[in-house]
């Protein structure tokens, strides 16, 4: 298949990338600045520049995967904020405006989303029918995937990716999670008792090309193992897999004065459940904590 990815060179889309290339597929990678071309079957296109037109290249595409927009790992100052709704909105419009442009539409488009669309609880356990928060991921995600919705328009299938925390060994939040256990200094942060729906990237990448392959999957899916845990309990099972002491606190002022409201981040949480990726048949490799962490931290 020919498959179109937009922010190619960030985690989820290095990794997707370089298994679609192993499997066989070529790959397109929407950037702004175009790089030199590393291996045959991967090819970069240059997008959201003033004039480009990056439809020119990918007639006959089968799927685009759009994981494009700021990350939201920044202190959230109103102008932050903007930015991160902005670069998701525009990235998505686009999209639609260059499927609108192809004559033949690909199949599917997978969009990037988060488990941020359901606000935070303590008690709620949310599947894909649940209804939204009222905070300020919450809102960003639903104008996100109100964008891509509108691509189904044009008769391409529409799915949105409803990512929990993806662990990864050297990206993302794990590294900075793992670093005060490699100091001795891991603990509780906050309660504890926050809700943490996580995901390996292994299984990211499965379940984007599940995504793919069965057109059984549309509209919101949740990207999470099927076994989230309390903040304290993902603490104490990387303590017991790095065999560190799992014993110093960090007090949820403290973290709210170093990262203003992005602390939401980690003082608060979500407990989603994948039921689509279950219903469709997708088989987690890595559905336990313990063992995901075990897989990444030893390499």
């Amino acid at each position: 298949m020919k498959i179109a990815i937009t922010g190619g060179t960030g985690l989820v889309g290095r990794a997707l990338s370089n298994e679609l290339v192993r499997n066989g597929h070529e790959v397109f990678i929407l950037t702004r600045k175009v790089k030199e071309q590393s291996i045959q079957s991967e090819r970069f296109v240059q997008w959201l520049n003033p004039g480009d037109q990056p439809e020119s290249q990918l007639e006959g595409i089968d799927a685009i995967i759009n994981l494009a927009g700021a990350t939201i790992n920044g202190r959230w100052t109103e102008e932050y904020k903007q930015k991160i709704i902005d670069s998701r909105i525009k990235a998505t419009t686009e999209v639609k405006r260059i499927i609108k442009a192809l004559k033949n539409k690909p199949d599917v488009l997978i969009n990037a989303s988060a488990v941020g669309y359901y606000g935070t609880s303590l008690a709620g356990e949310f599947n894909e029918q649940s209804g939204p928060g009222n905070d300020f991921l919450a809102d960003t995600v639903q104008r996100w995937e109100s964008a891509a919705n509108e691509v189904k328009e044009l008769g391409t299938r529409v799915v949105l990716c409803r990512f929990g925390l993806i662990l990864d060994k050297n990206e993302g939040a794990l590294p900075r999670m793992v670093l005060p256990y490699k100091f001795f200094g891991g603990g509780k942060v906050g309660t504890g008792h926050q809700w943490l729906s996580w995901i390996h990237i292994t299984d990211v990448i499965r379940g984007i090309i599940l995504s793919i392959e069965s057109s059984k999957l549309q509209g919101p899916v949740n990207f999470v193992a099927p076994c989230p845990v309390t903040m304290d309990q993902f603490g104490k099972t990387l303590s017991k897999v790095m065999n560190r002491p799992h014993w110093l606190p960090v007090p949820a002022f403290a973290l709210k004065i170093a990262l203003g409201e992005m602390s939401m981040l980690v003082l608060e949480g979500q407990k989603a459940i994948p039921e689509k990726l279950l219903n469709a048949g997708f088989s987690f490799q890595y559905p336990e904590l313990e063992k995901a962490l075990r897989e990444i931290l030893s390499k």
